[in-house]
């Protein structure tokens, strides 16, 4: 429940940054839709049945042992092609690095891949050099970023590449996205201003923070130590991942909806939300946030650490999950102009998607759990998301629209989707 006393900014802006947050006010939209009050969707339960028909043919096909499917995260997009991409640049590193450090490097990686993963758009392609791949989208975004970390393009240390620190980000050129990620004029990367500027703001963040990333090499990947300073009996609640993420990485996101002057990051206004407080009519969702919380999972368990209560966390509200629940049908559209123009992520139709699809993602969990007769502990909804309902949600796409476009046209920076 939302708590009782959200007087200051610092309670709001806190409540804001909660998982349960996020569900909460996802549920407010939910009952206006299920009421039939929404002028933008409507429920289909029998849409809904074919969603998790459609989660479970992906994932039986991808997994025929069910326990087998790895965390929902950046590191599968590296995998792309069939190929392991991390091990063998893992191998470069020193024999005798300590365990923190190996994390600290994959936390590296893994921020700064996960702040440029924003959709790449339709007509964007990375060819990989080492295996002559093609790769589009969320594993070409991987793949480049991946091929710049190994070149020491976010380091400034060149006798030291694979890493990522405050000077080398603060510095990145414009021309340097350009050419790692082969943009060119028929090869249209979507947001790469805004791409740029996310990881110079990253920067700034790092070098702003020594308390949480180092005063001597500030650094992404010296958030593992903050994190590690909170571990109890070798394990990490999922819930402290996204709070220090929010609390590290907010200010870095374009100014959007503020606080007392306090960016909220991906907070967006919606109308069947009422609060008498600060938070009134505010929706948050953290999706990238989120995904980058999966992402540090499997640094950490290398490290030692096991992250419990990942359920706490939430489905991620991007194109590829919300896309499943319009092509199933679950999520049916009022009105054609939905998917006929192009909207903004603060436009009342794009936030409602969005926290319908938050909901719709715990639903389609607990069917495909009980599907293949297992618990929240065996199959969390990270993994659901990888078995799963991103792949479903991309082939549903992909049958439905030349190209695989999303079933709504989102008008998107680089930062948010």
């Amino acid at each position: 429940m939302t708590p009782l006393s959200l007087g200051t900014p610092a309670e709001a802006i806190a409540y804001l940054r909660t998982p349960d947050a996020i569900r909460e006010r996802a549920r407010a939209v939910w009952r206006r839709v299920e009421n039939g009050e929404s002028p933008h969707f409507a429920l289909d339960y029998d849409g809904l049945e074919a969603a998790v028909r459609a989660t479970l043919a992906v994932t039986r096909e991808r997994f025929p042992d069910p326990r087998t499917v790895p965390f929902h995260a950046r590191w599968r997009h590296f995998e792309a092609g069939g190929r392991d991409r991390w091990r063998p640049l893992a191998r470069r590193l020193p024999a005798g690095m300590p365990r923190e450090e190996r994390a600290r490097r994959r936390f590296d990686l893994a921020i700064v891949s996960v702040l440029l993963d924003a959709g790449a758009g339709p007509d964007w392609r990375y060819r990989e050099l080492a295996s002559g791949q093609t790769l589009a989208r969320s594993e070409g975004l991987a793949v480049a970023s991946l091929d710049m970390f190994a070149a020491g393009a976010f380091s400034t240390h060149r006798g030291d590449p694979l890493r990522a620190d405050a000077e080398a980000l603060m510095r990145l050129e414009e021309l340097a996205l350009v050419a790692g990620f082969q943009v060119a004029a028929h090869n249209p990367l979507v947001g790469l201003d805004g791409r740029t500027r996310l990881l110079r703001r990253l920067g700034e963040a790092v070098l702003a923070r020594p308390d949480l990333f180092g005063g001597r090499d500030p650094r992404p990947g010296h958030l593992f130590d903050h994190l590690a300073s909170q571990v109890s009996d070798q394990t990490l609640p999922a819930p402290a991942i996204l709070a220090a993420l929010l609390e590290a990485f907010t200010p870095i996101w374009p100014s959007r909806l503020d606080i007392a002057g306090q960016p909220l990051g991906d907070v967006w206004r919606h109308p069947a939300v009422a609060a008498r407080d600060l938070t009134d009519g505010l929706v948050p969702f953290h999706k990238l946030s989120q995904w980058l919380a999966y992402s540090l999972v499997e640094p950490l368990e290398e490290a030692g650490i096991a992250v419990t209560d990942l359920d706490a966390l939430t489905g991620l509200p991007e194109y590829r999950n919300g896309g499943l629940f319009i092509d199933s049908g679950a999520l049916r559209v009022k009105r054609r102009d939905i998917l006929e123009r192009a909207w903004t992520p603060g436009d009342e139709v794009i936030v409602e998607w969005r926290a319908m699809t938050v909901l719709l993602l715990d639903q389609v969990a607990q069917h495909v759990r009980a599907h293949l007769g297992l618990d929240a502990a065996e199959l969390p909804l990270a993994k659901v998301l990888e078995g799963g309902t991103w792949l479903a949600g991309r082939r549903l796409a992909s049958q439905s629209r030349i190209g695989g476009t999303p079933p709504i046209t989102i008008d998107s920076d680089g930062t948010v989707f």
